[in-house]
């Protein structure tokens, strides 16, 4: 990916960063030009502080207006001495901002299964193995904490941004409580809990063709789609004594 190779330059050459880490799609196959987002994680010989914070986002904010791809790219930095500690929140660079955010148990797993390295180190030699049994407790994890939260605010399902990604989401997190692996967003389409002709439609779009679905007949599906899935994984960490996020 050009748009991956320009960024490690510029980090490279800021100095600060010794590993940058793909995960997402990109480490799965399953990348999409145009359509999945690139999902990066940088690691750091010390802390991001607010002049560090400010210098990276004029790079970020510099690659998101040279071009169309870069509007996808998101980073999270990582200080090495913090990575054991999966609740520390840390730098994120996501569709256009900086926010602070814990770098996920999925993500977590999807570096140690499928990541490699850009330069540094691979995820392997930095980030502890992860056991079916943490697969699905990173997923438990998102669906009691997240996809709980946005379940309880059934207005947000009418972006079909958010109705897209709910039921891919909703597909991906019931496989990895069942199985303790992840799936891929491609194949989380074919397996969403949602009619044929609305799977063919986020098939579609995952291909990158322009349909439309219809708004709210798709937020409602989506939105009850994600109570059930949630209500589930509740169950689950209930029945396992695992505290909720």
């Amino acid at each position: 990916m050009p748009v991956v190779e320009e960024f490690a330059r510029e980090l490279a050459a800021l100095g600060g960063v010794t590993d940058l880490l793909v995960a997402g799609s990109l480490a799965t196959g399953d990348y999409r030009p145009g359509v999945s987002d690139l999902d990066l994680v940088a690691l750091t010989d010390g802390p991001v502080d607010a002049g560090r914070e400010a210098t990276l986002a004029a790079v970020h904010r510099r690659l998101d207006a040279g071009t169309a791809a870069g509007l996808h790219l998101g980073c999270v930095y990582v200080d090495s001495a913090t990575v054991p500690d999966v609740h520390r929140k840390h730098p994120t660079w996501t569709h256009g901002q900086l926010v602070q955010r814990i770098l996920s148990g999925i993500t977590r797993a999807e570096l140690v299964r499928h990541g490699y390295a850009v330069f540094g180190r691979p995820p392997g030699e930095v980030f502890p193995p992860m056991s079916d049994d943490d697969v699905r407790a990173a997923a438990r994890a998102e669906l009691t904490g997240y996809w709980a939260w946005a379940v309880r605010r059934p207005w947000l399902w009418l972006d079909p941004g958010l109705a897209d990604l709910g039921l891919t989401s909703m597909a991906r997190g019931r496989h990895a409580l069942h199985h303790g692996d992840l799936l891929s967003k491609t194949r989380a389409v074919e397996a969403a809990a949602a009619p044929a002709w609305l799977i063919g439609q986020l098939a579609a779009r995952r291909r990158g063709e322009p349909v439309t679905s219809p708004r709210l007949r798709t937020a409602l599906i989506a939105w009850r789609d994600a109570r059930r899935t949630v209500t589930q994984a509740r169950r689950q960490a209930r029945a396992i004594g695992q505290p909720r996020s």
